[in-house]
């Protein structure tokens, strides 16, 4: 019993650390029409404010990653946290009393970013290192679910912050770093190695060695990641926008209708992560079929305007979204041996990031083209992802003896 107290509460601690990681962009996105206001900044400034974090966490990744292999995950994840908190202070008290805030609130984004780089992919990895089997790919899916849930929730507890004052939302980061900090420093034990971490020469022929074999696979996985992520803030950054404009909706509602989307697409993330377990070929079924129906709800959405009916087609997407990720987050895990593990899923939430980075300015600038022209571009770019994942993941026939529980999925997973 206690052994399960301590699993549980293992996995909450595990969980935070991507929760702490969505609130750094979600939270911010009711605010940013208030912000340009404010600040009297472009469109294309405000969408920086999302994009200076992900492009330094984009950046930073490879490097944590890496380090997380050569000395431990808790060592990286730590820092990190504090690092996050830290960038939201500074954001926090130049929004209230720096001459040039912008700036300096830029710079309070790029802290973040950097420390945004040890959470979520470090604890994909950490994951990957304290369970095994069909856990690894449950424990998986509760993180992509922790994932979602806070993409849920931080609009709304942005809309809420924003009623005291329109920054109150930097303020509130170092509260959650706080949090997540104590839980992963009491609660998440690493599993002591006796090995010495390999020169960075042999780590580096590994690396290479896994990229030649898993290559092809690992390139449609990450682009595929990349499109769920990039679709997912374009298109918040989208109803955000005509929100206020369009329907002149504000405030606490606001977040609560952009969080409906995020809700449909958490519940079908931990829906899958707990039914997947090791199953190869469900989970390539399963990334078609998401995409194929993030491709028809996006291509739908161009005869659709009033609310309800976009929101009802918009969570066919969401679902879609939801089936894809904890899916490929069990591919990405399970492809390397532990010791190359934390750079080959720190690569992954890199590319992530930059979905995230480029989502808002590229779909500020499609919402300035055509409306039409926006959402068929972008249900074209998730076909290609469905026929890239088509063509290059073939997952092999199982043999029974293999059939047992691993550190990794890595001996079962065979891909061209």
């Amino acid at each position: 019993m206690s052994k399960q107290k301590h699993t549980g509460l293992t996995i909450l601690a595990i969980s935070s650390i991507p929760l702490i990681l969505v609130l750094g962009n979600s939270m911010l996105i009711p605010v940013l029409p208030k912000m340009k206001s404010e600040l009297d900044i472009s469109q294309f400034q405000v969408s920086l404010v999302i994009s200076a974090f992900s492009i330094a966490a984009a950046i930073s990744i490879p490097v944590l990653g890496y380090l997380s292999d050569r000395f431990s995950r808790k060592a990286i994840i730590i820092p990190a946290l504090i690092l996050y908190g830290s960038g939201g202070l500074l954001a926090g008290a130049a929004s209230a009393w720096f001459d040039n805030a912008y700036t300096w609130i830029l710079a309070g984004r790029i802290m973040q970013g950097m420390g945004a780089a040890g959470t979520a992919p470090i604890a994909m990895a950490l994951t990957g290192d304290l369970f095994k089997g069909g856990q690894q790919s449950k424990v998986l899916g509760l993180v992509e679910a922790s994932n979602g849930f806070g993409k849920v929730i931080s609009p709304i507890i942005g809309s809420l912050l924003a009623l005291i004052f329109w920054y109150a939302a930097f303020f509130a980061f170092p509260i959650f770093c706080f949090m997540s900090l104590l839980l992963t420093i009491i609660f998440i034990k690493e599993k002591k190695t006796k090995k010495e971490p390999p020169p960075v020469g042999k780590y580096v022929k590994g690396l290479v060695s896994v990229f030649k074999t898993e290559g092809r696979w690992l390139f449609a996985a990450y682009i595929t990641g990349a499109t769920c992520l990039f679709t997912l803030f374009g298109i918040l950054f989208y109803i955000s926008d005509i929100l206020e404009k369009d329907h002149q909706i504000d405030g606490v509602m606001k977040g609560l209708i952009l969080a409906i989307p995020l809700l449909v697409m958490t519940t079908t993330s931990y829906i899958t992560g707990s039914k997947i377990g090791k199953k190869m070929k469900l989970m390539k079924t399963l990334i078609i079929i998401g995409l194929l129906l993030m491709t028809t709800s996006f291509a739908s959405l161009i005869f659709f305007k009033k609310l309800v009916a976009f929101f009802a087609v918009l969570s066919v997407s969401s679902i879609g979204t939801g089936l894809v990720l904890p899916c490929i987050n069990s591919f990405i895990t399970g492809s390397v041996p532990t010791d190359r593990r934390g750079f080959v899923t720190s690569l992954y939430g890199s590319v992530r990031f930059l979905g995230v980075a480029i989502g808002p300015p590229v779909f500020g600038s499609l919402m300035a083209w055509s409306r039409s022209g926006m959402f068929l571009v972008t249900a074209g770019l998730t076909l290609f992802c469905a026929l890239l994942c088509m063509i290059l993941i073939h997952v092999a026939k199982t043999k029974p003896a293999e059939d047992k529980e691993s550190d990794t999925l890595f001996e079962k997973l065979q891909f061209s």
